[in-house]
């Protein structure tokens, strides 16, 4: 690289514009079809997707993985620990959902490239529900991908990470095993694992595969309710993670509400600082009443909610223990929601008039949107009749 001069190289914005200019002039008058940057853009962060089911496996008798490949062959590089979201049409609702991607970012490269999602049937939410009875091989299916910041990053983590998991927040560390077990992720992980039962462990196979296949994989699981279980019982508790942590670890979590509250205070009185502790969005907890700052009196209240959406208004009713959005939904009205969980804003709306109720933990407002009013209609709960406006669809 030649170097003129200091003032001359740190001054060059005039020999950029001459630079412009002269390729203006030169330019064809006939607009160029093709734009490279625009297209590169398109294929990583592609608007819309549509997927094909092509197999549909049990994960544990409560979960189920399905395998899905792009209608147009194409997937988007992503990386262990993001998620896809899907846009569901149930009956007359219109509904967002977001699950984390359990399959491995290699295994969406090659010739039949892919990706799975890996579901736990909950019976208070009709989602899951859906799947199971209704997904099988050869259902179409729309979304989009890839969302997330839960990933590991060689510039801010450490060597050795330490994964915390509960439930179905195992996904993401599913795909995160088979990644460096198949070499291409340079990280050692421990993965400690709360479940109830040996028998219900969500992806079991896959994470024991990963382990045997290489070394720098270890899976620790923790059954609650076992009394068969040779390995560790119990919860996850401090004495474990002390066990199993290791030097330096970067700590990273998926699982329940509950068990992140005690996660985050016994690596609170462990020391760890800030940076070393990472963890997946959490979604909204089955009842909003018993976290803090809940007000007791709109426990089973019902409330008017007037949605604007440029010159409509629409009044839809909405059970003060449901989020803004799920009344949204259930009211046939689209709203651009990805994580559920009050951390990414695409569901950003503005409150006009009424008061609601924001769940903290994970609440990712700006300070000047909780100062003007703006709020996150997927973590957001009405506490009186409201008035918002919400972006059009």
């Amino acid at each position: 690289m030649k170097i003129d001069s200091f003032l001359k190289d740190v001054g060059g914005a005039s020999r950029v514009t001459k630079a412009r200019r002269m390729s203006y002039k030169n330019a064809s008058a006939i607009p160029q079809p093709k734009d490279p940057i625009r297209e590169l853009a398109d294929l990583l962060h592609p608007d819309k997707m549509r997927f094909v089911v092509t197999e549909v496996r049990d994960a544990s008798p409560t979960s189920k993985t399905f395998r899905l490949e792009s209608v147009d062959g194409h997937i988007p590089v992503f990386q262990c620990g993001q998620y896809v979201n899907f846009n569901l049409k149930i009956g007359e609702s219109v509904l967002n959902r977001p699950y984390s991607i359990s399959s491995a970012p290699f295994e969406a490269r090659g010739e039949k490239p892919f990706i799975e999602v890996t579901i736990r049937r909950n019976r208070p939410y009709f989602v899951p529900d859906y799947f199971f009875e209704n997904v099988t091989e050869g259902t179409l299916l729309d979304g989009s991908m890839p969302f997330g910041t839960f990933y590991y990053e060689p510039l801010r983590d450490s060597k050795n990470v330490v994964a915390l998991a509960g439930g179905s927040g195992i996904t993401p560390f599913v795909s995160m095993a088979k990644e460096i077990a198949a070499g291409y992720l340079d990280t050692d992980l421990t993965i400690l694992y709360g479940s109830v039962h040996h028998s219900d462990i969500v992806c079991g196979d896959e994470l024991a595969g990963a382990a045997a296949a290489c070394p720098r994989v270890r899976v620790v699981n923790v059954m609650s309710d076992d009394p068969e279980w040779e390995g560790e019982k119990g919860f996850v508790t401090k004495e474990i993670i002390e066990k199993y942590s290791g030097e330096d670890p970067t700590y990273m979590f998926c699982g329940p509400l509950p068990m992140y509250n005690f996660v985050s205070k016994v690596l609170g009185e462990l020391g760890v600082p800030v940076r070393r502790f990472r963890k997946d969005v959490l979604g909204q907890p089955a009842d909003i009443s018993a976290l803090p700052g809940y007000p007791a009196e709109s426990v089973g209240k019902t409330y008017q909610i007037t949605v604007v959406r440029g010159v409509r208004e629409d009044v839809i009713p909405a059970s003060a223990s449901e989020p803004v959005a799920v009344a949204l939904e259930r009211a046939g009205i689209p709203v651009d929601a990805h994580c559920r969980g009050g951390e990414c804003g695409f569901c950003r709306s503005q409150l006009l008039s009424g008061e609601i109720f924001v769940n903290p933990v994970g609440d990712g407002r700006r300070a000047m949107d909780r100062e003007m009013g703006w709020f996150h209609a997927c973590s957001s709960y009405p506490l009186t009749d409201l008035k918002i406006k919400i972006p059009i669809l």
